[in-house]
């Protein structure tokens, strides 16, 4: 398989066409392998229409959900952004081509090593990733501009509001356990926060202290 080409046309009958039309997310996803963040053997399938499992019940997000999540948060290149869920590393790679530093939580320890070790090989340098419980975000590097989260809660985490930079974007699923709704929250001053729904998703629930516990029952 031409993987540059595999590239091309996910992007432009996947992403493009559906309405993603942020030319840096564009170029971002153009040029990050996503072929190496699965398994070799899912390798023919990377650039499909649909997630794909990276193992611990964990998924690799659809194409494009991963663009119009990256899309709606709107960023301009100088940004710190709280990433939710490494996962396969694969999001976490197409922000680091967007944004100055991204500061990335995993829970789960082998999936955090296998991300660190790809992003390192795509050449991320701007990223830090931890392993730990993502629903309380990362409070010693806070605020930050703009918050991404790759898993399901039935609400946003207080935490991840009072980390929110005033000005700054956060973009979550955000509903029960089996379908979400994908939102958007501008924090425009100190207590108010603006929401905007923006569609249908359906993520991995967040496991941890402000979201799901580990029988998908809320914590």
């Amino acid at each position: 398989m031409d993987f540059t080409i595999a590239r091309r046309r996910m992007v432009e009958t996947q992403i493009v066409a559906r309405g993603v039309d942020d030319q840096r997310v564009i170029d971002a996803m153009l040029k990050v392998p996503r072929h190496l963040f699965v398994d070799e053997a899912l390798w023919g399938h990377a650039y499909a229409d649909g997630s794909l499992p990276i193992g611990e019940k964990q998924t690799i997000s659809q194409p494009f959900m991963v663009a119009a999540m990256t899309s709606a948060l709107h960023l301009k290149g100088d940004e710190r952004v709280l990433e939710i869920g490494a996962g396969s590393g694969y999001q976490t790679a197409v922000l680091a081509q967007l944004a100055r530093r991204i500061y990335s939580i995993e829970r789960i320890s082998s999936l955090a090593s296998r991300a660190r070790r790809i992003l390192d090989k795509c050449r991320a340098t701007n990223v830090n990733l931890k392993i730990g419980d993502g629903t309380i975000g990362w409070k010693e590097q806070a605020p930050f501009d703009a918050i991404l989260v790759a898993a399901g809660a039935p609400e946003v985490p207080r935490d991840y509001l009072e980390q929110l930079e005033i000005g700054g974007t956060l973009v979550m699923p955000v509903g029960g356990r089996d379908s979400q709704e994908l939102i958007r929250v501008v924090r425009t001053a100190e207590d108010d926060f603006d929401e905007q729904r923006l569609m249908s998703c359906r993520f991995v629930p967040l496991i941890g202290e402000q979201g799901w516990n580990s029988d998908c029952e809320e914590g």
